[in-house]
């Protein structure tokens, strides 16, 4: 038998201490992850809706990033730039990365797919200055508003309830049932995460902690970026609900919710059926402030709807049996 590969991530009691969720999903890897298969054509049963959609959809200027980005194995790490804020953060990140950062990762690419040519225009991305790889960004946004911003809000949906789901886990049993669940092909005996994957490697997290990025379409074992001096994110597949394609609005029973408890607890109520929630993320889905948000949410718990517990340094809001009973009866999804 050959050598198996295996990713392996060495903790410290530090790093444990600095484990966290993203609270959203990740533009930039949702983009890189949905090109996989997109070209692939593999999105199976589960996919199958977005990709039937988004076919017509995906933009000429796509083919600058499936040059950057092989069905499998090694994608440029300059392409999912580990930074909050949004797609317009991301892609600004992108357009500001150094050259020599380019170069690096293109080195690696050219070395981990030797069977793959890089397209001539590429040597603009090192040569070409900020018009060089502010193409490609330009590519980046354009891909991502066409082929993945009509589905935002559902994968958006998706994200959060797995992020839920894994909440529960780590109030029942701590961090170890968390990284003990993230999937099949991980093993977790402290202090050393196993992946079965396509690298060898060993990820020694030193002190930096470690960011659990929930992904709609990562569909195998948990991935990270290739260079390890990067911020370790390791980006994780969630389990989807098998109709989160089906919309769910009825714009009358949206109505009648709103009238029955007013239109921003209705919209606060929907939002936190898609799992648990910060009050100001709540605050920006309604489109209110948080000290708004935060008396709107008081009337909901004193109503048995809403439930907060305290994590860190933050409140977690959730929906109750009762809430979401109240939903099913009304709106289950009101757009914020």
């Amino acid at each position: 038998m050959g050598r198996v590969e295996m990713l392996r991530i060495h903790f410290t009691g530090e790093d444990l201490a600095r484990i966290r969720f993203a609270t959203e999903p990740d533009p930039m890897w949702e983009m890189l992850l949905s090109l996989r298969r997109l070209r692939g054509r593999d999105a199976g049963v589960l996919l199958g809706p977005w990709l039937r959609e988004s076919l017509p959809r995906v933009p000429a200027a796509t083919a600058m990033l499936t040059a950057l980005v092989p069905p499998v194995g090694y994608a440029v790490d300059f392409l999912t730039p580990a930074v909050g804020g949004g797609l317009d953060a991301q892609v600004d990140a992108l357009r500001s990365t150094p050259s020599h950062r380019v170069l690096e990762d293109l080195r690696e690419f050219a070395r981990q797919n030797a069977t793959r040519r890089l397209p001539p225009w590429s040597r603009d991305l090192v040569e070409g200055g900020p018009a060089g790889i502010g193409r490609l960004a330009d590519a980046a946004h354009e891909y991502v508003d066409a082929v993945l911003g009509p589905f935002w809000e559902r994968i958006r949906a998706q994200v959060n309830r797995d992020r839920s789901r894994r909440s529960v886990v780590l109030a029942g049993g701590g961090w170890d049932a968390v990284l003990s669940t993230l999937h099949p092909s991980v093993r977790w005996e402290y202090p050393v995460l196993r992946i079965d994957c396509r690298i060898d490697l060993d990820l020694h997290l030193a002190g930096r902690g470690l960011l659990l990025q929930p992904s709609f379409f990562r569909r195998c074992a948990p991935t990270l970026l290739g260079d390890p001096t990067l911020p370790p994110i390791l980006v994780c597949p969630i389990e989807h609900d098998v109709n989160w394609a089906t919309p769910e609005v009825n714009p009358a029973e949206g109505r009648a919710l709103a009238a029955l408890i007013g239109p921003t607890r209705a919209t606060l109520l929907c939002a936190l059926a898609d799992g648990v929630a910060t009050t100001g993320q709540l605050a920006r889905r309604a489109g209110t402030t948080a000290p708004n948000a935060s008396r709107h949410i008081t009337a909901l718990r004193e109503a048995a709807l809403v439930a907060s517990q305290r994590h860190r340094n933050a409140t977690l809001h959730s929906v109750t049996e009762l809430g979401l009973a109240l939903l099913e009866g009304g709106n289950p999804r009101i757009p914020a």
